[in-house]
């Protein structure tokens, strides 16, 4: 089981080698707007699977929604302080 800052951790070093072939890398590749279209994605689906679809759909489309605002967060360079600052 992954850990937040042991996810971020992670995509930062797939980010840093630039592998062609990690899904990381290709998203990052194509920008901030289709990066933020994925999360206006995730985010209908958490709503959806809250609603309709229980709780354990529900954990899985929140996981795939903290993956790409932590890609969102390697576009902007931000660091888990930044955000933290906030919370």
């Amino acid at each position: 089981m992954k850990r937040f800052e042991d996810l971020f951790a992670e995509l930062k070093q797939k980010a840093a080698r630039q592998d062609p072939e990690s899904g990381t890398v290709k998203e990052l590749n194509k920008g901030k707007h289709f990066i933020g279209k994925k999360i206006i994605e995730e985010a209908g689906e958490v709503w959806m699977a809250a609603e309709y679809e229980g709780r354990e759909k529900t954990a899985e489309e929140i996981s795939q929604l903290l993956y790409h605002l932590q890609v969102m967060m390697i576009a902007c360079d931000l660091e888990l302080e930044d955000i933290y600052r906030y919370l």
